[in-house]
């Protein structure tokens, strides 16, 4: 697998810290888990939406190589959301950014 080059490292970098900004998980699923929230709270999913609309504009708009691009594989965190009673599987924007990483997978340059 050949290196990545410093330019696409630096925009791989900045695409986990935008998506890390909104992310979820970081700031919010310890309340779930405490029960200090509820996995079906409002707050919850205007955040997780807003993070999910991020990750996909993320992946839509970086032109990463596919190395870069497999590390951005929202699918470990969605799948903690989905099991924690966040998201469904069928959530419309679930579907969709996963339907935006493949295809952003697929036309990115090897």
């Amino acid at each position: 697998m050949p290196a990545m080059s410093e330019s696409s490292d630096i925009t791989l970098q900045r695409a986990i810290t935008t998506i890390g900004q909104s992310d979820p998980l970081i700031k919010l699923m310890q309340q779930v888990q405490l029960g200090r929230m509820k996995p079906t709270d409002p707050g919850l999913r205007v955040v997780t939406e807003s993070w999910l609309n991020t990750y996909q504009k993320v992946l839509e708009t970086s032109r990463l190589p596919q190395a870069a691009v497999r590390r951005l594989d929202p699918r470990p965190r969605l799948a903690v959301l989905i099991e924690a009673g966040v998201l469904t599987p069928e959530h419309q924007a679930v579907t969709a950014l996963l339907s935006a990483f493949d295809r952003v997978l697929a036309e990115s340059p090897a």
